[in-house]
């Protein structure tokens, strides 16, 4: 069974979309810690398990040493990973449901072209409800080579009615990301009645990858629920991914202690004033590595050894 993995990579400082901390070390080489932590956390799974799959979303400067087009690849970052999610690149980036600008769109193709020409593949996920729209989305990442979802409202809370079926749809078993045609992004389960229904709308579907959080109402999926939705409902098989965030940790999650409202632990940093309750943390930070349990990376000498990773998002 393959085991995948789709993290969110949040960047501090320079690197990031918002905000600065005044405490940040101007020195310090944000990108390289977290391609570091990147590259950690896939020597360590794979390390148990060869065919483990790693995707980071967003954080497309990453792919070259110094975050540039033209600059010198970041090699072991590519070999570490499987796949490059990205928002936004052709519809939603200044807003749901309309065109990314030109220029940051242009600028996106150009790192994950770098991305496919070094066999990483690259999966899209656009913002858009206009039919016009999501039929363009569709056809220009397919024309790029991309695996494409147009998500209808940001949230990622529902499964779109339009299309009816998945763009290219298909019954072939699906078990690597190259083989795959489409996806589903589906991680905020809250609007469906019971977790059985959440469970039964993800059966009946026909999407070749489903990305999903690992908990439903911060209780986690059983091996067996997860089993069960690994099977489309045209008979093929198809990959089943875990998502999680971390560059940020989020109010509303189980872990979260309420005391941190007023006293911030020293890995903590500011609101995301784009999504409350979402703080960025300082991923270096070795505190905030054993809270996710990635701690047990930077200790652990035999790859082999049972860890107790835990899943969040």
């Amino acid at each position: 069974m393959v085991t995948i993995l789709v993290i969110t990579t949040v960047l501090m400082s320079g690197c990031g979309s918002y905000g600065t901390d005044h405490e940040l070390d101007t020195e310090r080489n944000y990108r390289q810690h977290m391609r570091d932590f990147v590259q950690d956390i896939s020597a360590y799974a794979k390390g148990i398990k060869l065919n483990f799959i790693l995707i980071p979303q967003n954080g497309h400067e990453l792919l070259t040493e110094n975050g540039e087009e033209t600059e010198t690849l970041a090699v072991a970052y590519l070999d570490a990973i499987d796949g490059i999610g990205r928002e936004d690149l052709l519809y939603g980036y200044n807003g749901d449901d309309r065109a990314t600008p030109v220029s940051e769109r242009d600028d996106m193709i150009s790192f994950l072209d770098i991305a496919e020409n070094n066999a990483v593949e690259v999966l899209v996920t656009d913002y858009c409800s206009t039919r016009s729209f999501v039929d363009d989305s569709y056809y220009q990442n397919a024309a790029r080579g991309y695996i494409s979802f147009v998500a209808d409202h940001r949230e990622l809370g529902n499964i779109p009615k339009y299309p009816v079926n998945p763009y290219h749809v298909n019954a072939s078993n699906v078990t690597s990301l190259t083989e795959a045609r489409n996806f589903l992004y589906l991680i905020n389960p809250g609007s469906f009645p019971s977790r059985d229904a959440f469970l039964d709308a993800i059966r009946e579907t026909n999407y070749d990858i489903i990305i999903i959080d690992l908990f439903y109402h911060d209780i986690a999926l059983t091996a067996s629920e997860v089993a069960s939705l690994r099977i489309k409902a045209n008979g093929g098989s198809r990959l089943i991914i875990a998502y999680l965030s971390i560059g940020e940790a989020e109010d509303y999650r189980y872990y979260w202690q309420t005391e941190w409202q007023t006293n911030l632990p020293p890995w903590l940093a500011e609101e995301n004033p784009d999504w409350p309750g979402n703080y960025k943390v300082r991923y270096w930070d070795k505190d905030w590595l054993f809270f996710t349990d990635f701690g047990d990376i930077l200790e652990r000498k035999d790859p082999h050894q049972k860890s107790s990773l835990k899943h969040r998002r």
